[in-house]
């Protein structure tokens, strides 16, 4: 979930994106006038796609239209329950009028009374990070588990910087520093309550967990038990110890939380400058120097040490938050990428669907179908683990397909398409994605969404593996930095069918700025612009809520577009319309409500000071808890 804008990084920086960037720079020019010439060459971006019907063509210097031809969004009656907020640029939320919301939880508040309250000097010590609550929340679902609220929520990874404070430039300088922010990092299961001040941390409730670099973990699909997964602390390939970067995530129909690792490679160097890197780590963005230098003190991250680690990590992790004593599953049968999140849901005769993204520039869309059926009551275990992998390839008329990911299609083992499943996706000529990040079902309609947040190399310089990103289909702007969301129909109203169609259901932009195809589709206006759509959650309703994470300069190409902020759209109308601003320098990622749907629970992540304690402390990222001050249900 990391910006697309920022070349320039020091490795202490939070930017995953960014570090990729500096490690494999794309060219400074491009030859603009072909790469619009081959845009318009394609149907794709001539306006075939409206919201269940054709569309009228458009061009680059007239604007975007007919996105929306079916329905005037400005005609519409509004489904929406609040009225929307203007741009913010200041250091704290804003909501609705009518709406209130506080922090439920922060890095290093106690998930246990022996963790003691959190130190603004230090950033807490070793001891108290793995017993608080960890940095950068990002994806969480709340689950009921014997009448108690329990949510489960990622902590994508630290800012040295802020969890390292006495450090000279937050650089890790010992063993211990590097346990510190491992402990911070993962995953935390927590009890919440509501009480006469509002919500809490059930502080020692038996629920409560952290989950971290040094969980034990189980490998299962058909990968489990391969050569390159073992390593010299488990030659079995069937275990390995933590989770890594957990972006977006998911529920399952039986009650388990799906945590998805996103910027795994970041985390692993080599402490031999003179070790050959594997070919098939360039692939993966796997280098000699790693993010928080980890190499230099854990010998399980030096790859000169320890080559097969890195396959270990990538896989959608599967947590029971019911038991504290479960041991978390790594899902290698759903491939191994950067995984964004897992939208799940039921095919017509009850197999489940998975639908993931990869994001990084030029990536591909994804999907699972397990091969058994979801019974409720019955045994659960296998069924991500036996099923088919495929990859999404988008036609320019509007047409697209999910080609499977099989050993007679990519001529590799099972295992091999588990662990190298972009190799795999390339050989079958899969369309590369502006970044796909998060995917949301409609649980009303049968229709998913997924957000192509930006993607500043398309048109201009292939992906990692060297296919190509031409301009077209679901991707139609060149350099394109404000993102998109494609839509798509299962045939058949069948989310396993192997066809669908699809549309987009909008281009961000500034239309402030730019009057061509920059300036967003149709339903995009000067009051509710934005870019950089990422995190996406449908509510009981059927209005979808987007959150951004782009560039919040409010200058030159994003002048009047403020803080990143969290959106709801309408699917039938196309309307979208600005509920809530985060902090300066934020992302708001993570949304999920309360068992009786009367709170919404909301990240914000990695804001600056003084965000949320005021002045003269450190900037802690957070859960909020957004109420109507009528007590009516939120979504």
């Amino acid at each position: 979930m990391d910006r697309d804008t920022q070349p320039d990084i020091d490795f202490e920086d939070f930017s995953f994106d960014a570090f990729d960037e500096a490690r494999r720079p794309g060219p400074q020019a491009t030859d603009f006038d072909q790469v619009v010439e081959r845009a318009l060459s394609r149907r794709g971006f001539l306006g075939v796609l409206a919201y269940g019907s054709g569309a009228a063509a458009m061009g680059l210097g007239t604007g975007v239209t007919g996105l929306l031809s079916s329905v005037s969004a400005e005609a519409a009656t509004s489904r929406f329950a609040f009225t929307p907020i203007p741009i913010a640029t200041d250091a704290t939320v804003h909501v609705p009028e009518g709406y209130t919301w506080q922090v439920l939880a922060r890095w290093g508040d106690p998930l246990f009374s022996d963790a003691g309250e959190f130190d603004h000097e230090t950033g807490g010590d070793v001891a108290s990070s793995a017993r608080t609550f960890g940095e950068n929340t990002d994806g969480m679902e709340l689950f009921v588990v014997g009448g108690r609220q329990v949510i489960a929520v990622n902590h994508e990874y630290v800012n040295p910087k802020l969890n390292l404070p006495k450090n000279d430039g937050g650089t890790p300088a010992s063993a211990e520093d590097v346990r510190k922010l491992q402990n911070l990092q993962g995953v935390t299961v927590m009890e919440v309550a509501e009480g006469e001040d509002g919500w809490h941390i059930v502080v020692d409730s038996p629920l409560n967990r952290r989950i971290d670099h040094n969980t034990q973990m189980r490998l299962s699909g058909p990968a489990a038990g391969h050569d390159l997964l073992k390593t010299e602390a488990d030659p079995t390939g069937t275990a390995s110890l933590g989770t890594f970067n957990n972006c977006g995530a998911g529920r399952t129909p039986w009650g388990t939380y799906l945590t998805c690792e996103e910027n795994f490679n970041g985390y692993f160097g080599s402490t031999d400058e003179a070790f050959a890197l594997p070919e098939h780590y360039k692939r993966y963005g796997i280098g000699a120097k790693s993010v928080y230098s980890y190499e230099k003190f854990d010998a399980r991250f030096d790859v000169s040490k320890n080559p097969n680690e890195p396959h270990r990590a990538g896989y959608i992790v599967e947590i029971d938050p019911s038991d504290p004593a479960s041991v978390p599953v790594k899902r290698t049968a759903l491939g191994r990428f950067k995984h964004e999140n897992a939208a799940l849901t039921l095919a017509r005769d009850g197999r489940v669907v998975v639908y993931m993204g990869d994001d990084e520039r030029g990536e591909f869309l994804y999907r699972f179908v397990s091969s058994g059926l979801y019974t409720p009551g019955a045994d659960t275990s296998g069924l991500l683990d036996e099923g088919t992998l495929s990859v999404a390839r988008f036609a320019d008329d509007g047409k697209g397909e999910w080609v499977a990911l099989t050993p007679e299609a990519t001529s590799m083992s099972a295992a091999e398409i588990a662990v190298f499943t972009r190799v795999a996706a390339s050989k079958v000529g899969a369309t590369t994605m502006d970044r796909p990040e998060w995917v949301a079902v409609n649980p009303v309609a049968v229709e998913a969404y997924c957000a192509l947040t930006n993607n500043t190399r398309r048109g201009v310089k292939p992906n990692a593996g060297g296919d190509e990103t031409p301009v077209g289909g679901p991707n139609p702007r060149a350099e394109n930095q404000y993102g998109q969301i494609v839509r798509w129909y299962p045939d058949d109203d069948d989310h396993a069918a192997d066809s669908f169609a699809w549309d987009l259901f909008v281009m961000a932009g500034n239309p402030a700025v730019h009057q061509d195809a920059y300036g967003g589709s149709d339903n995009v206006n000067e009051g509710n612009m934005f870019n950089s759509p990422d995190g996406m959650m449908f509510d009981t309703t059927g209005l979808l809520w987007i959150q951004t994470d782009g560039e919040d300069s409010n200058e030159g190409d994003f002048a009047g577009q403020g803080n990143n902020q969290m959106l709801a759209g309408d699917p039938v109308t196309g309307r979208i319309e600005r509920f809530l601003t985060a902090p300066v320098g934020s992302e708001v990622t993570g949304l999920t409500w309360s068992a009786d749907r009367r709170t919404m629970f909301v990240g914000i992540q990695h804001p600056k000071a003084p965000f949320p304690d005021g002045d003269g402390k450190l900037a802690r990222s957070s859960v909020i808890a957004i109420k109507r001050a009528d007590n009516a249900p939120v979504g």
